[in-house]
């Protein structure tokens, strides 16, 4: 976990970090990233990299909670209590029209295609949300994964996502 130290820092310096931590994660797998690399561009030296993060996989899982954090605050909150298909759709829709310019595509396809499987034991199911919520959601993520992965099958994938929302709103009226 990333440590009180680096979360006292100053908001330029720790900025700097994540920047290092974004190109290194965008630009090589956890398995080939390396400390080197991110304290060179941070301008930090190496004990500070070990002050501030376990090691390697304590800061990529840092900098990808960040960015999750961010990418999923243009959700309305009701979105993940509630079961509306157009909130989903657009949700999808926006975050994949948006992702081809994102400073977060790279990391996030890294993410999906290599490292998830490197992270050991994946994060407990939330249990306490309806299940047209939750199959919303798994829905709407294989979509996103599929049109980073495939561009040329985006308007199919969302189609077949407002396809899949509508046939769950009425299974769940």
């Amino acid at each position: 976990m990333v440590s009180t130290t680096f979360k006292n820092l100053a908001p330029d310096k720790q900025a700097r970090i994540q920047a290092a931590l974004l190109n290194e994660f965008s630009a090589h797998p956890l398995a080939d990233a390396q400390v080197a690399r991110i304290v060179q561009q941070a301008q930090i030296a190496r004990g500070a990299f070990y002050k501030y993060f376990t090691d390697l996989t304590d800061a990529y899982r840092y900098l990808y909670h960040q960015v999750m954090l961010e990418v999923h605050s243009a959700i309305p909150r009701a979105a993940f209590k509630t079961f509306t298909p157009a909130v989903y759709l657009q949700a999808v829709r926006d975050f994949v029209d948006q992702a081809a310019d994102s400073q977060y595509r790279e990391l996030i396809k890294r993410h999906l295609t290599q490292n998830e499987a490197l992270l050991a034991a994946p994060r407990q199911p939330v249990m306490d949300i309806p299940d047209a919520v939750w199959a919303a959601g798994i829905l709407s993520h294989e979509t996103i994964k599929q049109v980073l992965l495939y561009p040329d099958t985006k308007k199919a994938a969302l189609d077949r996502l407002a396809s899949a929302l509508e046939a769950l709103a009425r299974k769940d009226e």
